[in-house]
């Protein structure tokens, strides 16, 4: 055995190979770049008439563009818990902005600690109270209590730095990009180091940098096809979504407030303008430290956003533009440059990559799945549907309880707790759900089958149960006078009476 091991030493130094790279290699660097309610169109790849994104648009064109990207819950806190964990809303149990993870359920941090690497958080946290305390599995810890704010406040805009206080001195998207860099900086060259970069850009109340300000002004905001009052009762959708557009999420009452809407969007998509200028800057380092070649850099939005579409604004709901969103994938040596992946991959996919990524096995209660086959070979089996749901809030009473599961041509979205209708989708004769085909007999035996499967994904999971948490918070209730009134009934459920029966 001795004398084996000593011939392939030999052998290696005379191939001029040193012994000490006879070693496996280090593992890959990891780069996590999150934002908030990026919409997964909201791309100059995209054809966006609003986006100017050329550091976004050069990881998609350098790596992987995931064109069928996920959150299995559209709403803040669960969407990052999911990515944490690598687990669905109803497992780790955070399905509202005001639980916390469970304690004993690991996030991927913990686990990249434990593989060796050296970890940062940097940035919004945002899952449980508006507590910013440094969290279990980052070694560096830099971030602001609930959402932050995008401009300081003198005195009052804060920033938690491994459990001290500092005042927040600037811009935010910047601010938090220099504490990145800088850490990347102080990283050990021994270890691989992740970085879990996690901005409050582009949540509202939207705040462009002033070097963006009115940079899209004299730029057309597009008009959604199914924003009229008319699509919508073409589109037949259920009642909710019609009443929905008089709320507080809604286009004739946005925020309860004569909001427009359409400059809101222009705002949106200028604030969005620093967040490419730091996917820029991240980069820049990493090739400037010769860390780029050895790196994943994985960027995604934690939820989408609606700007008119279907009537409503906000996310929360299982139509694409709430769950579906950007995610680019960069790794030199490791993901073909210019693919365009269409399998349906998700946030709960995130952590058991990083973890394969690292040579470590994903815990057996994550739920879900490496991407690193279909990265390497996108033809790779994989899930043919993903399960979405959203959990009722006191808070916003006007969207209900909603599963949905979500293939590559269908989606079938379930509603609970209502008198209503369900939804089906044929994403590819119909991308913009501008038509409810949940009572189209063609489609019928699809419908059976996707509910069915929805039902079946559920109980294997665990998720046959609705969580109830005491009521927080006040309640964005209200009406607009001058809006549309209630809709009617779904004709499904208006059916003439029926005859009485004879003796």
């Amino acid at each position: 055995m001795r004398r084996t091991l000593a011939l392939c030493l030999l052998l290696l130094l005379a191939a001029g190979v040193p012994a000490a790279t006879a070693q496996a290699p280090r593992p890959r660097n990891i780069v996590f770049i999150l934002t908030d309610d990026h919409r997964h169109d909201a791309l100059g790849v995209m054809g966006h008439p609003l986006a100017r994104t050329p550091n976004m648009d050069a990881l998609a064109r350098g790596g992987a563009h995931m064109r069928n990207a996920f959150v299995t819950t559209a709403l803040c806190s669960p969407s990052r818990a999911s990515i944490l964990t690598g687990t669905y809303a109803h497992t780790h149990g955070v399905v509202d902005n005001f639980t916390p993870i469970p304690p004993g359920l690991p996030n991927v941090g913990q686990l990249l600690q434990t593989a060796g690497y050296q970890t940062a958080l940097i940035g919004k946290w945002h899952i449980g109270d508006a507590n910013d305390a440094p969290q279990p599995g980052f070694d560096h810890w830099v971030s602001f209590r609930g959402q932050g704010e995008y401009v300081p406040r003198a005195g009052a805009t804060m920033l938690n730095v491994d459990g001290q206080r500092v005042p927040q001195k600037g811009y935010i998207t910047d601010e938090l990009t220099d504490y990145a860099i800088t850490w990347l900086g102080k990283a050990s060259r021994d270890k691989p180091f992740f970085l879990y970069l996690s901005h409050k850009g582009v949540h509202a109340n939207f705040s462009p940098a002033d070097r963006h300000k009115g940079s899209l002004a004299g730029v057309a905001v597009p008009s959604p096809v199914t924003m009229p009052i008319a699509a919508a009762d073409a589109g037949r959708f259920p009642t909710w979504v019609r009443n929905q557009r008089n709320s507080w999420h809604g286009v004739e009452y946005p925020y309860h407030s004569t909001l427009d809407v359409a400059e809101y969007y222009r705002q949106y998509m200028e604030t969005l303008r620093a967040v490419d200028d730091s996917v820029g800057r991240v980069v820049d380092w990493l090739r400037q430290a010769g860390q780029l070649d050895n790196t994943l850099i994985i960027y995604m939005g934690d939820n989408g956003f609606a700007f008119g579409e279907h009537g409503l604004i906000d996310k929360r709901t299982a139509f694409d533009w709430s769950m579906r969103v950007p995610m680019l994938v960069y790794a030199p040596g490791l993901v073909t440059p210019g693919q365009q992946i269409d399998r349906v991959v998700a946030n709960i996919d995130i952590a058991p990559t990083l973890l394969d990524l690292a040579g470590a096995r994903p815990p057996a209660h994550m739920q879900g799945m490496s991407m690193l086959p279909v990265l390497r070979d996108a033809t790779a089996p994989w899930r043919d549907t993903l399960l979405y749901e959203y959990y009722w809030e006191w808070s916003f009473p006007q969207t209900p309880t909603q599963f949905a599961l979500r293939g590559e041509q269908y989606k079938y979205v379930f509603t609970h707790g209502v008198w209503d209708v369900d939804m089906f989708f044929d994403l590819k004769a119909d991308p913009h759900e501008a038509r409810n085909l949940i009572d189209d007999p063609a489609h019928a035996a699809t419908i059976a089958t996707m509910r069915a499967a929805l039902f079946d994904t559920l109980d294997k999971t665990g998720g046959l149960k609705i969580p109830l948490y005491p009521l927080r918070g006040g309640q964005m209730r209200l009406r607009n006078p001058a809006g549309s009134g209630a809709a009617s009934f779904p004709p499904a459920l208006t059916a003439p009476p029926k005859r009485p029966q004879t003796p």
